[in-house]
């Protein structure tokens, strides 16, 4: 898989200061999970879990700081199921299998060592959870808004089912833009924050060129089907409990997130062990998009107070 520069029509393109190795490998049944490496092979295992819709190419933004910082860490950027370059799941998509995707990713690119997971909105929920399930195999944790989600009430249960239904009769579709260059514009205005090349790489990072010859984004859009199991906060608050790993969270001085949880955050933050927070200012929820070197800055700072790393 060829990695580039990403050039729009107008301006420049986004420099990779640090080019990945990239690998495909069979995954609990998936043809093909996609996974980008970077720093030293003997490194100390840092895995960077992407978010929803998201793919693990946009770590590269933090990669190019972090391993300035950090340069005896192996950082590790799996694409999750259906999103990137990972092969797609003709059955749908259940959160427990993004548990047990990284239970055998863990086992075969860092098998029987202990790991720092770094995860991302619904990659930083993985990790929590993972965290707590397995905790030795934990030495660090860094949540970036992975904190959990608002919690469900049981009677809307009904409701959601019927949705589900409705979803699997007509799934939902992604309409793709026409250019790399309209997406990466679009991405700025949702994101203020986000220099336009550093868009680009994104755009390009979630379109592909399909067979047709028009764009169409990399995730399956069947990601896009409601859940119908309601989120239950209790079992996740026994995962998080059950952590022993320092952990750092970090969230966006102007994301929507905080806000959201903020009723019970200071009973969601209790249930860490070890835990510290930062706010991290001018960026909303995808802050390794818009402000990657304050990401990487917090991240390599925390991993070098908390873990010895080798060499």
């Amino acid at each position: 898989m060829e990695e580039r520069p990403v050039q729009g029509k107008d301006g420049a393109a986004y420099r990779l200061r640090e080019v990945p190795r990239c690998r495909r490998l069979p995954l609990r049944g998936l043809e093909e999970s996609c996974v980008r490496e970077w720093g030293p092979e003997g490194g100390l295992p840092v895995f960077l879990l992407h978010g929803w819709m998201d793919s693990g190419a946009t770590w590269q933004f933090v990669v190019d700081v972090l391993l300035e910082q950090a340069p005896s860490c192996r950082l590790i950027a799996p694409d999750w199921r259906g999103f990137g370059d990972s092969a797609w799941c003709a059955h749908g998509y259940w959160f427990p299998d993004y548990l047990a995707d990284l239970e055998a990713l863990l086992e075969a690119l860092a098998p029987g060592k202990e790991v720092v997971l770094v995860g991302h909105s619904m990659g930083g929920n993985v990790a929590g959870l993972y965290a707590g399930i397995r905790p030795e195999r934990v030495r660090a944790l860094a949540l970036l808004e992975g904190f959990g989600l608002p919690e469900h009430r049981p009677e809307e249960a009904p409701r959601r089912y019927r949705a589900w239904f409705e979803q699997l009769s007509a799934p939902p579709a992604l309409k793709a833009p026409d250019s790399i260059e309209e997406f990466a514009l679009r991405l700025c205005q949702r994101h203020p924050n986000l220099p336009l090349e550093r868009a680009r790489f994104v755009a390009d990072s979630w379109l592909r060129l399909a067979p047709d010859g028009r764009l169409a984004f990399r995730a399956d859009p069947r990601h896009k089907i409601l859940n119908p199991i309601l989120y239950r906060l209790e079992e996740a608050k026994a995962c998080w409990r059950a952590i022993t790993a320092p952990c750092l969270w970090l969230w966006g001085e102007e994301s929507e997130i905080p806000r959201q949880l903020a009723a019970d955050w200071e009973a969601r933050k209790a249930c860490f062990r070890r835990w510290e927070g930062r706010t991290i200012a001018k960026t909303g929820h995808m802050m390794h998009h818009e402000q990657p070197e304050a990401v990487a800055q917090a991240l390599g700072e925390f991993i070098a107070r908390t873990v010895r790393i080798p060499g």
